[in-house]
């Protein structure tokens, strides 16, 4: 046996069933003989849940209670059910099968159909917007594509709550739901998409556990076929169980109860989806003979990070907040949760990447740091200043910025109506940008009032407002900018932000980043409106905005930063409130904060001793206006202004800047962005002073390049490496 084979990638399998039980806390250990019955694990982020599981059914298979072929664990995604086969392979449990409830019902489906049914499983629907889009065409309904991304998400919700077309209209009513469109109106596409699927012979993701469940419950012989195979059931992440998740399971189960359960109604954030913690605080009326075990051993976040979590859900109302778990951190200690307050959001997203590059020059591993969000649409100025830092970013669960659909769409809206200029009709008797720039994105889905709710169309009008918003502060700091030059300046962004996906801090929403965690998580923008967002208007809603915030708070492990901003942009008025969350946790806001039922630490004022942007206004240094767009402000001049920079030294910058970002393994906007090259270029510094004074020339940059670029500018080479500098 190699040495690899007992390293933690390749652990040694336990020699005997009691040796499985090697390791686990007295809780964790409950759960694993807990072996007959109905029983409910209650687990609280990072109290090793997974690990019960696992070694709750290996050593049910090594002591010789469970058969591997006769267990059955469920739970979400495919990423979960591998690292359980994974972790059963390694505990001497191969053979137990650990699926999604839709891998496991399509294996059922797909066997059984011929029998049940006879012929061939209809075709499974890879993407069903296709066949909503020929739905509503049908129905003379006209939807855009982000429509048609929500009228499907509303279609699913149908299916896993058991709601048939004709009932949807009142199904909505009576869940507080806000539909995107009339409810009327997505019934009748609801209703064609059915007949349209049954036309063409194929079935979609929800038919799976559908027609699994018809024939379970039409054929008695199959159901106990079924029976006998799986006699003892597993299911993770129970708070997610959605009305036709629950009603398979039944099915599954009979009149047995060998199932065991595990979840945390204070994690359920996915009610949109139809999920629902019912079930989970359901369990023990249904089984009141249920073996009941909470785990709340914390072994991932640092008892300050606990506290904070802790006394955030102290202050939540209704029946997930009745069965709330006290989390107990088995860590030693760590830094105070800091609470950052910014005086707007642009100070806030580079007061976020200075924290984050001196945690890396710390030794905090980039790919151990997380920035998490309320919605996508909060990414870019985010990805901006990771950019004006040198800090590699990644975006997960969504695109760049600027590569969003909608955003390139609206690029192409622009520049075409730009190239038009006065023949445009949308244009005609509309005088200034930012009135333009509505104009065209009106036809793209903007309007002057958000949408209603959440979803695809909700996320395509906050992307829209982003770029309204561009070009109102553009027009400010270039009063007689015109329409294409707001195009160059959307193109000039892009062009800085364009690398490949690297390796680094991770960008990401609230929604994407659970069931994940890091060394350093960073919880920007939390003011009223963004946390909770707007369109919570219900009490239970809201309670799930905060469930959100306990989500991200418990990612993650050492260092926590709050955030938020007091206005949009520099020198906007400082009319924004922190998070009514905050209240009584961040000190100086309440009575909780001062009787310790929070973490400790102070509230600082982001304004940074660091960063030479004034606290007021930017001005031109040619003509004197207010700079309120981030480029303009790197280069300390308005777009138009004159510039008298040096061409031929910009391009030796970018050629010497390619070649560093080769050596270095990273994206050239990891060195300088184009605006720092041009800022340069026009400044051309002798001193390390004057290219420390540019912005985007750190401490940090100015040590590793600052040699190069200064021979650059005077007319040499710098031709030495970034390891040598």
């Amino acid at each position: 046996m190699t040495a690899a084979t007992h390293s933690t990638l390749f652990p040694q399998v336990p020699e005997t069933a009691d040796a499985v039980l090697d390791g686990l806390d007295p809780e964790q250990r409950e759960v694993a003989l807990a072996l007959s019955g109905p029983v409910c694990v209650l687990a609280g982020a990072g109290t090793g849940k997974t690990r019960a599981l696992t070694h709750r059914i290996a050593y049910g298979v090594r002591a010789g209670v469970l058969q591997p072929a006769s267990v059955l664990a469920v739970t979400f995604t495919n990423r979960a059910a591998g690292e359980m086969r994974g972790r059963l392979r390694q505990l001497g449990a191969g053979g137990v099968q650990a699926r999604t409830f839709h891998s496991a019902a399509l294996r059922q489906l797909q066997f059984f159909w011929p029998k049940a049914v006879g012929g061939d499983l209809p075709r499974l629907l890879e993407r069903k917007i296709q066949l909503v889009a020929d739905a509503a065409a049908r129905c003379r309904i006209r939807l855009d594509r982000n429509e048609l991304r929500d009228v499907t998400s509303e279609i699913e919700w149908a299916k896993v709550t058991q709601t048939v077309p004709a009932d949807y209209p009142a199904a909505v009513a009576k869940s507080v739901r806000e539909a995107p469109r009339d409810p009327v109106e997505i019934g009748q596409i609801y209703a064609m998409y059915e007949q349209l699927k049954r036309d063409r012979s194929v079935i979609d993701f929800e038919d799976v556990l559908l027609l699994t469940v018809g024939i379970l419950q039409d054929r008695h012989d199959i159901a106990d076929q079924i029976r006998r195979q799986y006699q003892h059931f597993v299911v993770d992440e129970y708070q997610d169980v959605s009305p036709l998740q629950q009603r398979l399971l039944d099915l599954w189960l009979g009149d047995r109860d060998n199932l065991c359960v595990v979840g945390d109604a204070s994690q359920t954030i996915y009610s949109f989806t139809g999920a629902t913690p019912d079930h989970l605080l359901n369990f023990r009326t249904r089984h009141p003979a249920a073996t009941v075990v909470k785990l709340v051993r914390d072994y991932r976040s640092t008892p300050q990070v606990v506290h904070l979590a802790n006394g955030l859900l102290s202050q939540a109302r209704g029946r997930a907040a009745e069965h709330r778990l006290e989390l107990i951190s088995q860590r030693g200690t760590g830094p105070e949760p800091v609470y950052t307050e910014y005086a707007d959001e642009p100070a806030e997203a580079e007061g976020t990447a200075r924290r984050i590059r001196d945690l890396i020059a710390a030794g905090v591993p980039a790919g151990e740091i997380a920035v998490l969000y309320r919605i996508n649409a909060q990414s870019e100025v985010y990805e901006q200043a990771l950019a004006d830092a040198g800090v590699p970013y990644q975006l997960r669960g969504a695109e760049r910025f600027f590569e969003r659909q909608e955003v390139r769409e609206a690029g192409i809206a622009l520049r075409g109506a730009a190239r038009a200029g006065g023949n445009d009709s949308l244009l005609d008797d509309v005088e200034d940008l930012p009135a333009q720039v509505r104009a065209v994105l009106s036809t793209k889905g903007w309007t002057s009032a958000a949408p209603a709710g959440s979803g695809a169309v909700r996320d395509r009008w906050e992307s829209l407002a982003a770029l309204v918003r561009l070009a109102e502060d553009f027009a400010r700091a270039r009063p007689g900018a015109t329409l294409s030059d707001l195009v160059a300046e959307l193109d000039e962004r892009a062009a800085a932000q364009h690398a490949p996906t690297v390796q680094g801090v991770t960008l990401a929403s609230l929604h994407a980043a659970k069931g994940l965690e890091w060394d350093a998580v960073f919880l920007v923008g939390l003011t009223e409106g963004m946390m909770p967002i707007t369109y919570a208007k219900t009490d239970e809603q809201v309670e799930e905005e905060r469930r959100l915030l306990y989500v991200g708070v418990t990612r993650a492990r050492v260092h926590l930063t709050l955030s938020w901003g007091l206005s949009r942009s520099p020198g906007g008025r400082a009319n924004r409130r922190p998070s009514r969350f905050l209240k009584g946790l961040r000190p100086g806001s309440g009575s909780l904060a001062t009787v310790g039922s929070a973490g400790g630490g102070s509230v600082e004022r982001g304004s940074g001793p660091v960063r030479r942007r004034p606290r007021g206004p930017v001005l031109c240094r040619v003509c004197g206006a207010t700079l309120t767009e981030a480029g303009a402000m790197k280069l300390m001049r308005c777009e138009d202004c004159p510039s008298d920079m040096d061409e031929a030294l910009y391009e030796r910058l970018r050629d010497w800047r390619s070649e560093q970002a080769r050596e270095l393994g990273q994206p050239p906007y990891c060195v300088f962005t184009d605006k720092t090259l041009m800022a340069i270029a026009e400044r051309v510094p002798a001193t390390d002073g004057e290219l420390a004074s540019i912005a985007g020339v750190g401490a940090r940059k100015l040590d590793r390049f600052g040699a190069d670029v200064l021979a650059i500018c005077a007319g040499e080479e710098g031709g030495a490496g970034p390891d040598e500098t």
